[in-house]
């Protein structure tokens, strides 16, 4: 890290205690930035760096709810604004025992550089809840999401904070808390939540827009190196939207995508994972990964939390779609020892800090998730302008808006790090050009 960067490090680890994974985003961003300071010693001066990592506005409050048993459940809620220099706050909502303040923090200071790539006039937050709707009833997730609604309605509008999905928050989920903002505020507001119902004023597209926008993103990369995804061999961690849809993708370039997980294990399927069974399993049945082996028979074989990991498997391609730090630097060994030629991130910083450095150093295409995943928060942009024009798109129309804007996001990363003379580092080239749009902003409007 540059040291001139380091006072503002020390400052933002005095200020936050206990919260690793904010500190961990904060520092993948610092590494980034000398060569910005360098050039732009005004940044410094009027402190814009400090004011980036502090968020705007932390908001954290009771959600009590009753369960089918009749007992009064607490949980706690959060949402952080982080950042609306570019327009207003943006991000999802993720509903997950793992949630605290640092978690928030981290997706909300992520989602500010996520955003700005996008090239979309949409700033950065984030928000959840440590409730998880796994094994609970539709009834006590929509008494949940009733109260948490409650609360946050408050602090969020369409020109104000538009929270999305997220882990844990899928089209029940935001369903709820739309019905309860509308019955609250007593107005139809489309665009204070993204990731709605087709019927209702959500976009077509949405549902995949994570999971394609990591595939455009590897085709991207590969393509700077005159290669395809066509007769890859791709392990993908995670069986949610991402995981599903990126495996989708990636099948329909030539992709042969041989893994899947969940907090069980994983299951590796030489033969290609068969996306029908994977989503009737998971989107319908709301059922475990090791169903897919029982019902899929064959070669295909599950594998136990504990007892491997899913990249172990033999790969091409791997995309981590699951969650944060779940690729460690054993796993990076691994992927490389198997001739792993392109990384890239569907989750949120889903590679550690160690397992990055492997990667880069071995000249391996590495895609961070500000870049590689912004596709879904840029779906959520085009939802957003749909909702305000009173209109609505088809898919083949969104979809091109969508290749168009992950393009675009790769050129810029791709540009920016040539720029600062880091050639072919997707990561300091991504960070570089998200922060510099919302740097200029915030030194246009002021000291706020």
């Amino acid at each position: 890290m540059d040291e001139k960067l380091q006072p503002v490090r020390d400052a933002v680890l005095k200020r936050n205690p206990g919260e690793k994974e904010f500190i961990q985003a904060v520092d993948e961003v610092l590494e980034s930035l000398g060569p910005v300071v360098s050039r732009r010693p005004e940044l410094l001066d009027a402190s814009v760096i400090e004011r980036i990592c502090e968020p705007e506005r932390q908001i954290i409050f009771r959600v009590p709810w009753v369960d089918d048993a009749g007992k009064v459940q607490i949980n706690r809620g959060f949402r952080v604004e982080f950042n609306s220099a570019l327009g207003p706050y943006k991000g999802g909502l993720r509903f997950h025992p793992s949630v605290y303040l640092g978690i928030i923090k981290f997706l909300g200071f992520e989602q500010i550089f996520k955003n700005s790539l996008t090239g979309m006039p949409i700033g950065g937050g984030k928000g959840g809840s440590d409730f998880s709707p796994a094994g609970r009833s539709d009834e006590e997730v929509m008494r949940f999401c009733q109260s948490f609604m409650t609360e946050l309605y408050r602090h969020i509008g369409e020109y104000t904070d538009v929270p999305a999905g997220d882990i844990g928050v899928g089209g029940r989920e935001i369903g709820y808390l739309f019905g309860q903002y509308k019955r609250i505020t007593n107005r139809y507001e489309s665009g204070v939540l993204t990731g709605k119902g087709l019927s209702w004023g959500g976009s077509l597209v949405r549902t995949e827009a994570t999971g394609y926008g990591t595939v455009m993103f590897v085709q991207d990369m590969l393509a700077s190196r005159n290669d395809t995804l066509d007769g890859k061999t791709v392990s993908v961690s995670g069986s949610g939207n991402v995981a599903i849809y990126a495996t989708e993708l990636a099948q329909r370039f030539g992709a042969n995508v041989v893994t899947a997980s969940d907090s069980s294990g994983y299951v590796h399927d030489p033969k290609g994972i068969d996306l029908e069974l994977l989503k009737q399993i998971k989107d319908v049945e709301r059922g475990r990964i090791n169903d897919y082996v029982e019902r899929r028979g064959g070669s295909a074989k599950f594998i136990p939390s504990g007892k491997g990991s899913v990249w172990e498997v033999s790969a091409d391609v791997a995309l981590p779609c699951a969650t944060q730090n779940e690729l460690h630097g054993k796993d990076a060994k691994a992927l490389l020892s198997n001739g792993v030629v392109a990384v890239a991130e569907g989750a949120n910083m889903p590679t550690t800090a160690e397992a990055t450095r492997l990667f880069q150093n071995a000249d391996v295409l590495f895609a961070p998730g500000k870049a590689a995943n912004a596709g879904g928060v840029a779906t959520s942009a085009l939802e957003m302008q749909q909702n305000a024009s009173r209109d609505s798109w088809g898919f083949d129309y969104t979809y091109d808006r969508l290749r168009e804007i992950m393009r675009g996001i790769h050129d810029n990363c791709a540009a920016s790090a040539e720029d600062y003379g880091l050639p072919g580092n997707y990561v300091a080239g991504a960070n570089i050009s998200g922060f510099m749009k919302v740097a200029d902003a915030m030194l246009a409007q002021g000291v706020i």
